[in-house]
């Protein structure tokens, strides 16, 4: 099972992709690299995978964020992440 559920863009040739999918037997949230280059397309080793048991608490964690806290130092510009379909979801 794997239900891809957003990217976000890092580089000019590297997406974050977030998902839902099955290893090992177990449900969780994967989030990894994607890359697309002349010598490799695909997904890198970076990345990480919470557990569908933890997933409650790192939303949690993740909606404790203050976006004032991501501003830029020396800006006085504020952090407004575009909606996506992934951040409806949490």
């Amino acid at each position: 099972m794997e239900k891809d559920i957003g990217k976000i863009k890092k580089t000019d040739n590297t997406d974050i992709v977030i998902r839902i999918d099955d290893f090992g037997g177990r449900v969780g949230l994967t989030i990894r690299e994607y890359m697309t280059g002349d010598r490799y397309t695909g997904f890198t080793k970076s990345g990480t995978r919470i557990p569908a048991e933890s997933f409650l608490e790192f939303k949690e964690l993740i909606n404790s964020i203050n976006p004032d806290d991501l501003r830029t130092e020396g800006t006085e510009e504020q952090v407004e992440p575009e909606q996506t379909e992934s951040q409806e979801l949490l």
